[in-house]
């Protein structure tokens, strides 16, 4: 994976780091100050402001509960929800990332118009090699079901064989991580963040420090 983005993808990127660049102003935050709350450095915030870095879902999910919002405010135009329902076709799906950059995760937001919500859903692509160090944790909780392929999927030391059909739910502060065996797996994936560990800033001195 080179980490160089196609023209689609640098713009969902681009607006990524847009969205992030405004929640701060919005909430009088600086860099250093959501370094502080994130466990990320201040030069790694600023590459993903700048659109130079493509975050994955556990550090989008750490920079959000920092900001006391959701994932999905990062992803396309966040629309008022609508007598209580959101429904998204599958062409209105939208691809967040392709590739992850270093990580190798495609994965597409399945709810990314919806405010307010305390699910983040997306469909993953696993790669089939991961770095032996990299792991994700964030806040919330977390549901994976196999759409596709076999997976090996690991949460803290254990791992588990998943194919299609199979399913795995799990505290997503502990460590994790996914790869596919053989072809290319996909599954649905479901981040659940209460509101009340939206608003808090996550700490870093009780959990291991996020892996990138």
């Amino acid at each position: 994976m080179t980490g160089t983005l196609a023209a689609n993808d640098r713009g969902h990127n681009d607006q990524i780091g847009e969205h992030l660049k405004a929640l701060r102003a919005a909430r009088g935050m600086t860099l250093d100050r959501l370094a502080a709350a994130t466990g990320l450095t201040k030069s790694y915030l600023s590459k993903i402001q700048n659109s130079h870095k493509v975050p994955p879902i556990a550090t989008l999910s750490r920079i959000a509960q920092a900001l006391g919002t959701g994932i999905g405010s990062f992803f396309g135009d966040i629309l008022e929800p609508g007598e209580g329902v959101t429904v998204v076709r599958e062409h209105e799906r939208l691809p967040v990332v392709r590739g992850g950059t270093a990580f190798g995760y495609d994965y597409v937001s399945l709810a990314h118009d919806r405010r307010g919500k305390h699910m983040e859903p997306f469909v993953f692509t696993f790669p089939s090699k991961l770095d032996r160090h990299v792991f994700f944790d964030h806040g919330g909780e977390e549901f994976v079901f196999i759409l596709s392929g076999k997976v090996i999927f690991q949460v803290g030391d254990e791992r588990w064989a998943l194919e299609k059909g199979d399913s795995i739910y799990f505290d997503a502060a502990i460590p994790h991580r996914g790869w596919s065996v053989g072809r290319d797996a996909t599954a649905l994936v479901v981040i659940y963040a209460p509101a009340e560990q939206r608003d808090t800033p996550p700490r870093g001195s009780d959990r291991p420090k996020p892996r990138r």
